[in-house]
């Protein structure tokens, strides 16, 4: 009999459920983004929870007929938080919260919870490799998030994460998902606007990069941004130059960071840093500079938000709780 721990993540875009089994080497998951208008730059946290209280059932639907035959659920996880720290909250998690209690409940298991941004540095571990060291820097790039973390493993599979830094106004995925709507590209524009920026043959750094210490800012590059495309510079022009800022950006904070504080390993995850753009660029810069920084990206699969990386939270804290009963 197979062992599964199930985890559930209401993002603020993306509704998302997840299995994994006990050797964590097998993992399913299903995800739907939530439909934003044509034209519109987000949701309201009210809309956002009554979409995914309407797409979650479809979804775990989906992911039970995906499940082992003889498949036994041992625990459920759900991040019911956005940030591991006291009085973090958001609306929309409680939709994934009441489905995870009422599964937890009807198969007589286990239900631990977790928050949103553990849930991406374990999807980051789970699929980067690294970072092997108990403690590393991480940056979470998202579309309402841009943080600058130590994150230290803790005993029970999760982790003990203190802010180092982060942006001071907007962030990277608003800058991206603004300057794409401002394009007439879908919400979210990230994978839109980085298809026309590779239209481009060479960088354009247009927008200059903003970074103080450990923190940074966004506000004046989107402003920057949108007086390009009042100008009437070519779209694909505008779409290199945002990604060409964001990959400058974090050239100048990891730099930062890993001088600071003495950490090479650096994870980064979120679904900004799924960008092949940022990928490649970030590595070829920070190796010319001769920063001594390891970089580890989450697969791209597993940059966005999603609930494979709360499922196996949940597995890790099960395990360690119950060494002896889990095969």
């Amino acid at each position: 009999m197979q062992s599964i721990f199930l985890g559930f993540d209401t993002s603020c875009y993306t509704t998302s459920v997840a299995a994994v089994d006990a050797s964590g080497q097998w993992c399913r998951q299903q995800r739907k983004l939530l439909p934003v208008a044509r034209g519109e730059r987000g949701l309201q946290q009210s809309k956002a929870v009554f979409l995914h209280i309407a797409q979650l059932p479809d979804l775990f639907r989906q992911l039970l007929s995906a499940l082992p035959q003889g498949a036994k659920v041992q625990a459920v996880c759900v991040s019911s938080r956005p940030r591991p720290l006291e009085g973090s909250y958001m609306p929309v998690f409680l939709a994934g919260v009441s489905h995870a209690r009422m599964v937890a409940d009807a198969l007589g298991v286990p239900l631990y919870e977790t928050s949103h941004q553990e849930g991406h540095l374990r999807a980051g571990l789970y699929t980067a490799g690294g970072p092997e060291a108990d403690a590393f820097l991480a940056i979470h790039l998202s579309g309402g998030t841009s943080e600058l973390l130590r994150a230290t493993r803790a005993e029970d599979g999760g982790f003990c994460i203190t802010l180092l830094g982060g942006t001071l106004d907007a962030s990277a995925g608003q800058l991206i998902d603004r300057v794409g709507v401002a394009l007439g590209l879908p919400f979210p524009a990230g994978p839109h606007l980085e298809k026309l920026a590779q239209v481009c043959e060479s960088e354009h750094p247009d927008i200059p990069a903003s970074v103080k210490g450990l923190d940074c800012s966004f506000s004046g590059a989107e402003s920057c941004a949108m007086r390009m495309i009042q100008s009437g510079a070519p779209p694909e022009v505008v779409a290199n130059a945002a990604f060409s800022l964001v990959t400058r950006t974090l050239e100048k904070w990891i730099t930062n960071a890993v001088r600071e504080t003495g950490l090479q390993e650096v994870l980064l995850v979120g679904g900004v840093s799924s960008s092949a753009h940022i990928r490649a660029h970030l590595r070829a810069r920070l190796q010319k500079k001769g920063v001594r920084a390891k970089l580890y990206f989450a697969s791209p699969a597993l940059s966005s938000d999603n609930a494979a990386g709360v499922a196996l939270l949940g597995r890790d804290r099960h395990l360690q709780q119950n060494t002896h009963e889990v095969k």
